[in-house]
């Protein structure tokens, strides 16, 4: 058993798996609230906003605040701030456009100075990934939300933003400003929002790499979860090692010592 001050938990994987919640999970969550031990959900979801996200959570029995949720689009918001702003190409799914909104950040393809990337899904088509492409050779910056190989859908795995990050990488020339898992800034944003030390805090997560090795360079802490995209035969070629693997985030309180 090992101590800890707070915890940052996945969402995707950890507290649901295709919109199921896992079992024990929300109990876990509430005896982080009830001792009082701080908190913060860190996801490489890209297809949700916070706001959807805390209300997807608690229609599935979890009550945390959106204040609690750090997604990379927030990431993304903060570091288009700090390098002056401008238009930006979204090239992501679902309703993450409006926490750029929310941020003042315009959307657009005309004279963008960023091209920012997501989970789109179906939105990844030959016309738009050449969109995408045009805007970076004329000088844009590519800004990754997450580099994900795959997620853990309601059925199977399936492609997350990585691969299409990668191809424009390849076609023009530049790397990526990865601002998601497992960035160690993206960790920092979280542990800085509740005054803690990395050494005093844990993750989980179900992503050898993108959770455990991620929090495991930013000087956390890590436990794999059994759940989610969890492969035995990833673990095994993993070049990190969690510190504990467990079940799933119902065993929280048996391996962490919340003080």
């Amino acid at each position: 058993m090992i101590d800890a001050k707070a915890v940052l938990l996945d969402i995707e994987g950890v507290l649901h798996v295709g919109g199921v919640p896992v079992p024990g999970g929300a109990a876990a969550v509430e005896a982080l609230q009830e001792v009082g031990i701080p908190f913060r959900c860190v996801s490489n979801t890209t297809r949700r906003s916070r706001a959807s996200l805390a209300a997807m959570l608690r229609d599935i029995g979890y009550e945390i605040p959106e204040k609690f949720i750090f997604t990379p689009s927030l990431a993304a918001a903060r570091e288009i701030e700090q390098r002056g702003g401008g238009r930006c190409f979204l090239l992501a799914t679902g309703d993450v456009h409006t926490d750029f909104l929310s941020a003042g950040i315009p959307l657009g393809a005309k004279d963008a100075r960023f091209v920012v990337v997501g989970d789109a899904g179906d939105e990844f088509t030959y016309e738009s990934m050449n969109r995408a492409l045009r805007l970076l050779l004329r000088g844009a910056d590519l800004i990754a939300l997450e580099k994900d190989r795959y997620w853990r859908g309601a059925e199977d795995l399936m492609l997350s933003a990585g691969p299409y990050v990668a191809a424009l990488e390849y076609a023009a020339g530049n790397m990526a400003h990865l601002v998601g898992k497992p960035s160690k800034a993206f960790f920092t944003l979280a542990l800085d929002d509740m005054g803690v030390a990395p050494e005093d805090a844990v993750m989980i997560g179900d992503d050898i790499a993108t959770d455990i090795g991620g929090a495991k360079n930013a000087g956390m802490k890590a436990f794999l979860v059994r759940t989610g995209k969890y492969r035995e035969e990833l673990v095994q070629k993993a070049k990190v090692a969690p510190d504990e693997i467990i079940d799933s985030v119902a065993a929280l309180a048996e391996v962490v010592r919340l003080r």
